[in-house]
């Protein structure tokens, strides 16, 4: 491991045994607690999500999803706590128009944040579910000083989301708090009580759900208590694809994780050892990859039950082949999807000196999702309904009971079957380009975590454009505009290429009994910080 920092951050690598690392110091210092109770990683990982939607509610809440990726110390488990359209939904409910609503309660599925919760407790969990929870009551009831980058996005939700049933609730003066103001909010508080104390069922089929119906139906919205009850995590079995001696793991659909694991076969089938690191004609690669990727993204991917592809046939090594013959290596391009055989967000992670690890993720999806914040509860709803789509025999058609493709994804690394590196890049589409771009920073360039997310970063966004953060070196704008890109390069501050959380095993190939210890980095990007204890 190269344990320069070549890139501007401020921040260095921060090594331990028993490491959290998050998006918000209060949350990594949740989870920092918890070691200290005698908890384990999944314990910490738990704590410091739950903390989160207290801390940082611009990007996640209790009305959202989640997923994981969980190594026990000897084998990786996924965990997809996405939730369902309400049983109502149908094609014929959204007649008329074009494309999915992106706010209000016409985008609000299931929460499934909640659930996660409870099933990485259960399976996994060294301490009682309830004393989980103690930081984030303590911080909802009791108060804490808004941290800068959460106030700067609060204040831009504000701006779009203050008429929308509820949001006034997280602007009780009128407007968002600023920096340093002290934000406290007793109905959330009381809400992860009574979570803590009914080991959710309140959420899915007691008080809190029949507010949540109660709610939809006064606004004429499709979700009941019976679409809350029917809600359930569900283990899922990872995917993956080797790559460069090491395998990289993601979520299966309805999660986007298949796109990085496919723009990775991609790159290995281009000359991309002929390149230079942070020359265009590397990056121009990368870029093109994803784009390729990206095509077969948002034609395939759906809920699994509707895919009409397989995922085994879109990682394989003949496909990425044919795929790869698309790129021109010195020219940008506009790729359509191929045809296999048929068959808002936070990001944690954390370790443990036991050996376990989790990559854990979730998100209200948009900011504060919907916008609708039930009354006297703190219950942000997501609005992962607006990842369906409205075109007639699409796999991720807008249904009643499915899952929409979604865009939050957990990733983990392993090396001849032995724990590597959880990781994760929160942001939207985002995430899958970015956790391309952690794999290429630590396998090809062997950066240590925090270099990993030092790196100046690229960004295809939501229609296509490309997007450079002002870190880029100038040559190397010149020279993908040289081959055709037409990049903008965004302000210093700009919040548009995610936020990274990396923890890696230190000599993991060598190292095979505990005490482990580890390396982690925490996003420049953000407020956050990886802690160690």
């Amino acid at each position: 491991m190269n344990w320069q920092l070549p890139y501007p951050s401020g921040r260095q690598p921060v090594l331990g045994r028993n490491i959290v690392s998050t998006s918000q110091p209060l949350a990594a210092q949740a989870g920092a607690a918890v070691f200290a109770r005698g908890g384990n990683a999944i314990d910490a990982a738990i704590a410091a999500a739950i903390t989160l939607t207290v801390v940082e509610p611009t990007m996640n809440g209790i009305g959202g999803d989640g997923f994981s990726l969980i190594w026990d110390g000897s084998k990786l488990h996924g965990l997809n706590a996405s939730g369902r359209a309400p049983a109502a939904w149908s094609p014929e409910r959204f007649k008329g128009k074009t494309a999915m609503d992106d706010r209000g309660w016409e985008t609000v599925t299931v929460p499934g944040a909640v659930s996660q919760w409870v099933a990485l407790s259960k399976k996994f969990g060294n301490l009682p579910f309830a004393d989980l929870f103690t930081d984030a009551i303590r911080h909802a009831r009791e108060g804490f000083p808004v941290s800068p980058v959460v106030a700067r996005q609060w204040a831009a939700a504000a701006k779009e989301l203050k008429d929308y049933p509820g949001f006034s609730a997280f602007m009780p003066k009128g407007h968002a708090p600023v920096a340093g103001e002290i934000w406290k909010f007793a109905d959330q508080a009381d809400t992860l009580e009574d979570i803590a104390r009914t080991n959710g069922e309140s959420f899915y089929r007691g008080r809190l759900a029949k507010m949540i119906a109660a709610f939809a139906a006064e606004h004429g919205a499709a979700l009941t208590e019976a679409d809350l009850a029917a809600h359930q995590a569900d283990w899922v079995e990872p995917i993956s694809t080797d790559f460069r001696g090491y395998t990289i793991h993601e979520i299966p659909p309805n999660g986007q994780g298949l796109t990085a694991l496919l723009a990775l076969n991609i790159i290995d089938q281009l000359p991309y050892n002929e390149t230079k690191p942070g020359s265009p004609e590397r990056m121009h690669l990368e870029i093109e990859a994803m784009r390729v990727a990206f095509a077969d993204l948002y034609e395939h991917v759906s809920d699994p039950e509707h895919m009409k592809v397989s995922v085994s046939a879109m990682l394989s090594p003949a496909y990425a082949k044919e795929r790869a013959k698309l790129i021109d290596l010195k020219k940008a391009g506009q790729y359509d999807p191929g045809q296999p055989p048929s068959g808002g967000t936070v990001y944690l992670c954390a370790t443990d000196a036991e050996g376990r690890m989790i990559s854990f993720i979730q998100s209200n999806f948009k900011g504060f999702g919907s916008g609708v914040v039930v009354p006297k509860s703190g219950i942000a709803l997501q609005n992962r309904g607006s990842g369906f789509v409205l075109k007639p025999g699409h796999p991720n058609l807008v249904g009643g009971g499915k899952r929409p493709m979604h865009t939050i994804i957990p990733a983990f690394m392993t090396r001849n079957g032995k724990a590597e590196m959880a990781f994760g890049v929160m942001g939207g589409n985002m995430q899958a380009q970015g956790h391309m771009q952690m794999v290429l920073r630590r396998v090809v360039e062997q950066h240590n975590p925090q270099a990993c997310s030092d790196a100046p970063r690229w960004r295809i966004n939501d229609i296509g454009e490309l997007m450079l953060e002002n870190a880029v070196n100038k040559e190397i704008v010149n020279g993908l505009i040289a081959m055709g890109h037409t990049p903008t390069v965004t302000p210093p501050d700009s919040l548009d290429f995610g936020s990274a959380q990396l923890i890696a095993r230190l000599d993991a190939q060598e190292t095979t009994t505990a005490p482990y210890a580890y390396v982690a980095g925490s996003d420049h990007r953000r407020d956050g910080q990886a802690v160690a204890r």
